[in-house]
């Protein structure tokens, strides 16, 4: 079996902005198709994001994520994805995201009969673009009773920003939320799978992979203006969130 690669490089992968009938619950939708000639195992590194997805003829929920996940799909294999905005998943799935992390789970095994009437309602065929837009459709139709957990999205916005210098993540949370420590902890976990910090490491990476497609600038240097204390530490960190370093990294992103 061929190495792992990362899933951005294998393949063809288009996204864009999720239809105005879905932004209440979704940022973006994307396609995903495997090379018709087979695809390596790919890993999915994780990103701070939830994904409902439609594979071979299906819905699955993909992550929540604390670990790179690796996955091997068929040659020709389509995948299209609906990514849901911070803090609406459990809301909408109607559980803990804390119970999903690390997993590829069908929604039947969620929602049982619902899931399959679901499914049963999509438009299969030959065309990407027709079967895209019934999903796009079926999708809309379980959303009218879906409530944004404004709380926990500002808490989002919150770890993304970054604490002021010098001050403590967890206790600056628990001040500007107005929350116990015990209830900002299961509150991450219901609405993100896992606790402030892990979101903070997770999304600090995500910052460094922005900045460095953005700037053609050291390692080091990134690594600084990403928040990372130095590049030691950013090693560190991409080890345990990719399985690589970012000089591996990139040079997989790039194809070589």
């Amino acid at each position: 079996m061929s190495d792992p690669v990362p899933a951005q490089a294998t393949g063809s992968f288009c996204e864009r902005a999720a239809a105005a009938r879905l932004r209440g619950s979704f940022a973006a939708t994307w396609v995903h198709r495997m090379d018709p000639e087979g695809a390596p195992p790919i890993v999915v590194m994780p990103d701070a994001t939830i994904d409902l997805q439609w594979i071979g003829g299906c819905f699955r929920v993909a992550g929540p994520d604390k670990e790179p996940q690796t996955e091997v799909l068929a040659a020709d294999e389509v995948v299209i994805g609906f990514r849901f905005h911070p803090a609406t998943a459990a809301a909408w799935l109607g559980v803990p995201l804390v119970e999903l992390v690390g997993q590829r789970l069908s929604l039947d095994d969620l929602w049982g009969a619902r899931a399959r009437r679901l499914a049963s309602r999509v438009r299969v065929g030959d065309n990407l673009e027709d079967l895209a837009s019934s999903l796009e459709e079926v999708v809309a139709e379980e959303m009218a009773s879906r409530e944004t957990d404004v709380p926990m999205q500002a808490a989002y916005r919150l770890v993304e920003r970054g604490p002021p210098p010098g001050a403590p993540l967890v206790p600056w949370l628990m001040r500007a939320l107005e929350m116990s420590e015990r209830t900002l902890r299961r509150r991450f976990e219901e609405c993100f799978g896992y606790g402030p910090k892990t979101l903070d490491r997770i999304l600090r990476y995500q910052r460094f992979l922005r900045l460095s497609r953005q700037a053609n600038s050291s390692t080091a240097i990134l690594a600084a203006e990403a928040g990372y204390a130095d590049q030691a530490h950013l090693v560190r960190e991409s080890r345990r969130l990719t399985g690589r370093t970012p000089h591996r990294l990139h040079r997989l992103l790039q194809g070589e």
